[in-house]
């Protein structure tokens, strides 16, 4: 078996989140529980549930990571994406919102510049 982590969603805020070793869940991936065989996967589920039940987490599943350089990451590139966290820092209206605020700053920076001659 590969070695696995199980993810979900937290239910207050929708932030990802790993199981850890002492059954609580941590927006780090670094904190997470990896496990090596199919029963200690089986028990990461079941901690999962009683989460659930708890209204800790939502969607809960495993995800498959490998060993890069002696160090964990998730197989796929779409794990990946979730554990670096929110990407909408790349969306078309960012870009234009931020475009703006530049645009500003150099304004005011101009206006600096003739306020100091």
């Amino acid at each position: 078996m590969t070695s696995k982590i199980a993810t979900a969603n937290r239910l207050t805020d929708g932030a990802v989140v790993y199981s850890t070793l002492t059954g609580g869940w941590s927006e780090f991936i670094e904190d997470g529980n990896i496990v090596t065989d199919e029963a200690a996967a089986d028990s990461l589920l079941i901690g999962a549930e009683a989460s659930i039940a708890d209204r800790l987490i939502i969607g809960p599943y495993l995800i498959d990571m490998i060993t890069d350089d002696g160090a964990f990451r998730p197989r796929r590139k779409r794990e990946e994406i979730r554990a670096a966290g929110p990407s909408i820092a790349n969306l078309p209206e960012r870009t234009a919102e931020r475009k703006m605020v530049r645009r500003a700053e150099r304004r005011a920076e101009r206006r600096e510049q003739y306020v100091r001659v």
